[in-house]
């Protein structure tokens, strides 16, 4: 399949089958892949954590609002942080970047008040998302990314250091009853004359 036509029928899963799971080959294979995800400067200020144990999933979709049943039935939950420590993030890219990315942070964004750093980085966790989201699909892997999650309460269950939550995405098999699938319920977008331009 091509990726126009993974465009138009990926969706956000609201409706997992909890008695399918993914093989652990493909979760593997999911993890090289975020690895290898795109950011500015290669700076990679994330940490991605891969879900499967029911007891931890269970307390995590406890304080996931609405989101709840689809972290339950999904295979797997993937949280994305981001590198919360600024101090932590200066030690790790001097120890992994090339003199030129370095450079180009001390110069460009060093300088900026913490709170434009911070978001900074959490933009480059955001990339992370669209990629992770287009892999899924190119393996028929359903998906459902969620904001609304108690990142505080994500922080602790997982004991994070250093980082903090930013979202999560259920991944794992769509329940054949799901509402959402466009084959259900057609996919609403904007026309292209509405959101692209051409000069």
């Amino acid at each position: 399949m091509n990726f126009l036509d993974l465009a138009k029928s990926r969706y956000t899963t609201k409706s997992y089958n909890p008695n399918k799971r993914i093989s652990e080959e493909t979760i593997a294979e999911l993890k090289e892949i975020l690895s290898l995800s795109p950011s500015s400067i290669n700076s990679q200020p994330w940490k991605f954590i891969f879900i499967s144990d029911e007891k931890l999933k269970s307390e995590l979709a406890g304080v996931s609002y609405f989101n709840q049943q689809k972290i339950n039935d999904a295979s797997h939950l993937v949280v994305f942080s981001v590198i919360d420590d600024i101090q932590l993030f200066e030690n790790q890219i001097r120890q992994n970047l090339p003199e030129g990315s370095v450079n180009y942070y001390n110069q460009f964004l060093k300088p900026k008040p913490e709170s434009e750093i911070k978001s900074w980085l959490e933009h480059q966790v955001y990339l992370s998302l669209g990629f992770f989201l287009s892999a899924c699909a190119s393996m028929d892997i359903d998906s459902s990314p969620m904001e609304g999650i108690k990142n505080e309460e994500y922080d602790k269950i997982l004991q994070l250091d250093g980082y903090k939550s930013l979202f999560a995405v259920a991944i794992g098999y769509r329940n054949p009853e799901d509402f959402n699938q466009p084959s259900v319920k057609a996919k609403s977008r904007l026309s292209l004359e509405q959101t692209i331009q051409s000069f």
